[in-house]
């Protein structure tokens, strides 16, 4: 198994198992007797807990090395795990998400491993595997999650008594399994990009982060809200304009993980060679934009199919992109510290969007579309600066 392969697999066994964790939040947090905010906070204090941590996980694997880091991520997202299945209070439950996000670091080491072990011209597509471990984990993950939950699934008298632990036992166990690959299978990569004492404490300067890599920042952010934007507002909006229920929802998030595989695990390779990266970006950027734009216009259900393909056609486009773009203007801030900032404001996003679209929804029920639409129409810009430069 080539490294690229190893890492691929790493990253998807975990993601399987957040995919499992994720769509079971609000039962477990009804179980606890917990609001509708509250079980809000347990989504955005992982995404903001990494948005604190991304960039000094970046910075430590540019220092002492990507397996370190991997490996003590994945071994705390093994205990985060545990904490969520052995969970007896609402508390309990918010502190295993505090750790998994604290800890998270294992997605910015990765895509630095990728960089390091790529050439220039191959760097997209490694990006673009870590991003269809992405869309499959999202498939498998909560598909697994529904079969772990069936009551008439017939489990061993301990598991059968403590039904609710199954997943959160399965989602570490998975995460074990990752820890191990990266023990025995991942080695340290040989061109590893170290940077220098002072290098280390720029990304704390003002200087970092409104450099070079500034609009690919501000890029990372604003892809991320634009995609984040739709958990809190697609179903209701989907409900409401069309009457699709819980069942025609779920069926097009699958169909947006098809194609981020599609595109980011096959034809990525492909497009980059014809098209170079800074074109794909902003193509991505354009369709990104306008399918958001034409989710708000949406009629029937084959035509919000056809606008969420779009919308994620550009997402699946353009951030695999925008990483490897990232790793080419690093410079001497190395990979592992510019791809954690960039995961830091991708996470932002994330801490940001769901919110960002429940709120617009209350205006009207195409607000969220629209106005987010406008919003990220800075991409588009900011590609056609890439492009200039």
């Amino acid at each position: 198994m080539t490294k690229l392969a190893t890492v691929f697999m790493i990253v998807l066994v975990d993601l399987i198992g957040f995919g499992i964790v994720l769509p079971l939040l609000p039962f477990y947090g009804t179980r606890f007797g917990a609001s509708p905010l509250a079980i809000g906070l347990l989504y955005s204090v992982y995404s903001f807990a990494q948005f604190i941590a991304a960039p000094l996980w970046g910075i430590w694997s540019d220092r002492v090395g990507r397996r370190p880091v991997m490996l003590l991520s994945m071994g705390a997202a093994v205990i985060a795990y545990l904490l969520f299945a052995t969970a007896g209070s609402f508390g309990a439950l918010f502190v295993s998400r505090l750790v998994a996000g604290v800890m998270g670091g294992n997605i910015s080491a990765a895509q630095a491993y990728v960089a390091d072990v790529t050439t220039e011209e191959e760097r997209a597509r490694g990006m673009g595997l870590i991003g269809a471990a992405f869309g499959i984990g999202f498939v498998l993950g909560p598909a697994l999650a529904g079969v772990l939950m069936l009551e008439r699934l017939p489990l061993p008298g301990l598991l059968a008594a403590h039904r609710l632990a199954l997943p959160g036992l399965t989602a570490a166990a998975l995460s074990f399994s990752s820890f191990l690959l990266i023990l025995f299978r991942l080695p340290e990569p040989a061109k590893k990009t170290l940077t220098a004492r002072s290098d280390r404490r720029e990304i704390f300067t003002r200087r970092f982060w409104s450099g070079p890599l500034a609009l690919f920042f501000a890029a990372a952010f604003l892809f991320s809200l634009g995609q984040s934007s739709l958990y809190g507002a697609f179903p209701l909006y989907c409900h409401s304009r069309i009457g699709m229920g819980p069942d025609g929802v779920g069926f097009l998030y699958v169909l947006m993980g098809v194609v981020t595989v599609i595109i980011q695990g096959g034809a990525l390779r492909a497009l980059v060679r014809r098209f170079g990266e800074r074109r794909l970006f902003l193509a991505g950027a354009i369709l990104l934009t306008a399918g958001l734009m034409m989710i708000g216009l949406t009629a029937s259900a084959r035509f919000l199919a056809a606008m969420l393909v779009m919308m994620t056609a550009g997402v699946s486009l353009s951030v695999p992109v925008l990483n490897s773009l990232v790793t080419k203007r690093a410079g001497g801030a190395g990979y592992g510290a510019s791809l954690g900032a960039a995961q830091s404001l991708a996470a932002l996003g994330r801490t940001v969007g769901p919110a960002w679209g429940g709120l617009l929804f209350g205006i009207s029920a195409a607000s969220p579309f629209w106005i987010t639409a406008i919003v990220i129409s800075a991409t588009i810009w900011i590609g056609l600066r890439i492009q200039a430069d």
